[in-house]
């Protein structure tokens, strides 16, 4: 298949891996250990049925919205996904440009091999930073900084990797980042603890550093080291929701680090309402982890999701056209997901609501 004849996101996928080395197409794809819950990701969205409206009006739909104050094209975002030089010489510039493009959201990663600097220094656009918590606070309180003069709107702070997944892939294939590419966030900061070994062995290094005994009192000393709303991504649960809420987190992002964490958790799009219900509308949630179609938005938005991430189709994208790929990918999933939004009878994102879809267990309870 060529670029020219892809007709949707995951299409994309098999290009990359054609196209990529295979140490870097199985670092960016695989999840961890049996694998279970990278599936589960994608399988849950389909056991989700739809129950459309009809004889509505949708000569026009809106998709626009808004996010923590700022306005959007399409609550369809950019999830943060390290190293993505590895997929394409521009990297996480030509997806800022893509992203900045399509009006809506960037989360850079802070294992980007862009700096923040050289991300904002493509011109303006709404961006995010993903932040995880190292044992040297220092180092901390420094990329915040940074992100933040470099006009950063919002830390995505990562909460469930107090350590790294088990991802056999990359121990099979020994991942390394390779020799020619950095962590560029990490260049020129004083590391202190952080020992700066040789190319690739910062990656390493940088992984060994997170804090281990990271708690809910370190999201309240982040807020007193920045101003910027703190999103915290990794929650799953009603327990962890509340506590969000009481330590004065801005926002969740219901995600299971793309099944690359803890297996066997459930899928992210069937946590959701667990945590959209715990949150009882005090704090905006959003959801990341196996939104391939414009389909997934809307049962993701009907669930309560105020918004979704998508990180691995970016890459894909990424890889397969640069730049070009990016916009592809963001606008085919703005397409399906204008199609879907009408087919279901809805005309702006505020029309779409639980009654429109149907889960799996109502289904079951309805036969009883």
């Amino acid at each position: 298949m060529s670029i020219a004849e892809v007709t949707n996101v995951t299409e994309y996928e098999e290009l990359a891996r054609q196209k990529l080395p295979k140490m870097v197409y199985d670092y960016y794809a695989s999840g961890a250990e049996d694998q279970w819950t990278l599936k589960e990701n994608r399988s849950a969205f389909e056991r989700i049925r739809f129950r459309p409206r009809i004889l509505i009006d949708v000569t026009k739909v809106d998709l626009s919205t808004n996010v923590l104050g700022f306005n959007i094209s399409m609550p369809i975002m950019v999830a943060p996904t390290a190293m993505q030089r590895m997929a394409h010489p521009e990297g996480e510039l030509a997806t800022a440009r893509a992203v900045a493009k399509a009006g809506t959201i960037m989360t850079l990663s802070s294992w980007a091999t862009s700096s923040v600097e050289e991300v904002a220094s493509v011109g303006p656009g709404i961006r995010f930073f993903q932040l995880y918590v190292y044992k040297d606070r220092n180092v901390v309180a420094q990329l915040v900084r940074r992100a933040e003069r470099a006009g950063f709107k919002a830390i995505a702070l990562t909460v469930d990797t107090p350590r790294l997944g088990r991802r056999e892939a990359d121990i099979k294939n020994k991942f390394v980042l390779p020799s020619h590419l950095t962590l560029a966030n990490f260049e020129g900061l004083d590391l202190g603890k952080m020992d700066k070994t040789a190319d690739s062995g910062l990656a390493s290094y940088v992984a060994g550093q997170i804090d281990r005994s990271l708690t809910w009192k370190d999201v309240k000393w982040l807020q007193t080291i920045t101003s910027l709303p703190i999103l915290v991504k990794g929650v799953i649960t009603a327990e962890d929701t509340e506590l969000a809420v009481q330590h004065g987190a801005a926002g969740i992002i219901v995600s299971n680090h793309g099944a690359r964490q803890l297996d066997y958790v459930s899928a992210t799009i069937s946590a959701l309402e667990e945590v959209v219900q715990a949150a009882r509308g005090r704090l905006p949630v959003f959801l990341d982890g196996g939104v391939r179609r414009g389909t997934d938005v809307l049962k993701a938005l009907a669930l309560g999701a105020s918004g979704v991430f998508i990180g691995r189709p970016v890459v894909f994208g990424l890889a397969t056209d640069g730049q070009k790929g990016v916009e592809n990918v963001l606008q085919m999933l703005r397409s399906e997901f204008e199609l879907a939004m009408a087919l279901a009878g809805c005309t702006k994102v505020s029309d779409i609501k639980r009654c429109h879809i149907q889960t799996e267990a109502e289904r079951i309870h309805s036969k009883l």
